[in-house]
């Protein structure tokens, strides 16, 4: 593959742009991921019950795992991380399982399980070459699309007031369904916008405007802060840690596609940033990059926080700003880790009412959805592929919508099974060898 240098770069991976011009960068880049790392926190410590203190310190926690992730992806340390301009965060792609997970033993669980699991993707990124050939894009598309139809169940749920909602009777109450219409189409009015800062600030402008008629609708307790304390130290181990087959499966299947995802998008930089996509130098750059996803994902458990994996849309702010400098990267590491140690912004986003955190969310499990079918349908799609489909989704979705389908089976097995994620991503690896074995015959 002969790729051209893209002559749009204006600093390129090793250049040092001015201090102000790199804080502008980062900044920018800061603008468009930093909704999306605090949101997976919020929706999980709502879904598990967990109160005020707890939920912000763990929305603190993602952001300074967050950082320290993305110093390691940019700086690069022997054969750990891309050293690109790599921006990673809390995944979208976990909060099924971290949900089902926290649900068997609380965080403990989650956190322990999370350590062992996030070492299938440290191995995967030793041996990419051989992973590829068994997560294919149609495999990873199949489950990207039912993390993202599994997840609009979440989001529904907190756009009708969440449990809380559902405990005093008020759940998909017209105030609570009012507010979450307002935050969906307010963020569909601005990422409609021509102008690209508007489009990109969309999900902040639509829960800052759902905060602010939340809170004159009298939805927001600010009392409940009182014993803020400013600072968060981070604790390792602060919740214990504990161990969970059935969640440690359910957690590996998300590693995995979540390496093949990370491939991609190293990909995409390389080839925004004017890196070659092809050679020794680029099977290093992704083969760190996976295995740095791997090692950050297991630090972030150590400090109570959730899963990291590369953000793909930094990508086009790389694209859209010029810079392609891996320094960059340090500025908006810092950033994030001190946002994680004072958590004014955490602590703030933690008394948001759920049917504004539902408004945004449901939009953002749509998109995802849609992701997982465009990347099937960039690929040829033959008779084979289509049965891959159909048993994936088919099984996948059957246990979302039906799940007393598994109540006659083992409680280990059942609660393995239980979530659409694993069933079909599960589903699509082995129809997809088996079709492959066949075709070798």
């Amino acid at each position: 593959m002969n790729m051209e240098k893209n002559n749009d770069i204006i600093y390129a991976l090793n250049d040092r742009p001015p201090l102000l011009e790199t804080i502008f960068a980062a900044m920018q880049h800061l603008l468009a991921i930093f909704v999306a790392i605090m949101t997976p926190p919020l929706i999980i410590a709502s879904q598990l019950g967990f109160d005020l203190h707890t939920t912000s310190y763990m929305v603190s926690m993602a952001l300074f795992a967050s950082g320290v992730a993305t110093f390691v992806q940019c700086r690069r340390f022997g054969p750990v991380g891309a050293g690109l301009l790599c921006i990673q965060g809390t995944s979208y792609s976990f909060i099924g399982p971290v949900i089902a997970a926290g649900m068997v033993g609380g965080p403990a669980v989650i956190f322990g399980t999370c350590m062992a699991a996030s070492f299938v993707e440290v191995i995967i990124g030793r041996m990419l070459r051989y992973a590829r050939k068994i997560i294919t894009p149609v495999v990873s598309g199949i489950v990207v699309t039912l993390i993202g139809l599994c997840l609009i169940k979440v989001g529904v749920s907190a756009c009708g007031g969440g449990n809380a909602a559902m405990a005093d009777g008020t759940f998909g109450s017209m105030r609570n369904l009012m507010l979450a219409g307002l935050v969906l189409l307010v963020i569909v009015f601005f990422n409609s916008c021509r102008n690209r800062m508007l489009r990109m600030s969309s999900v902040v402008i639509g829960l800052v405007v759902g905060y602010v008629v939340a809170w004159t609708m009298g939805m927001i307790d600010f009392s409940a802060a009182g014993s803020y304390s400013g600072f968060y130290l981070p604790q390792p181990f602060k919740y214990g840690i504990d161990f969970d087959w059935s969640a440690f499966i359910s957690l590996s299947i998300i590693f995995v596609i979540t390496a093949i995802e990370a491939y991609g998008d190293i990909t995409a930089n390389s080839l925004i940033s004017g890196e070659p996509v092809e050679g020794k130098v680029f099977d290093k750059r992704v083969s760190g990059g996976v295995v740095a996803n791997g090692l950050t994902s297991f630090l972030a458990a150590v400090f109570n926080s959730f899963p990291n994996s590369i953000f793909a849309q930094n990508n086009g702010m790389i694209q859209l700003t010029g810079v392609a400098s891996r320094y960059v990267g340090y500025f908006i590491a810092l950033f994030l880790v001190l946002l994680g140690l004072f958590p004014a912004v955490s602590l703030v986003f933690s008394l948001m009412p759920e049917p504004v955190l539902g408004g945004a969310t449901l939009l953002m499990f749509g998109t995802v959805a849609t992701a997982g079918i465009r990347i099937i349908a960039s690929q040829k799609i033959g008779r084979k592929e289509v049965l891959v489909m159909a048993v994936s989704f088919s099984l996948g979705l059957s246990v979302e919508l039906v799940p007393d389908i598994l109540s006659g089976l083992p409680k280990e097995v059942a609660s393995i099974f239980s979530s659409g994620i694993t069933t079909g991503g599960v589903a699509a690896i082995l129809s997809n060898m088996l079709i492959r074995i066949k075709n070798q015959d």
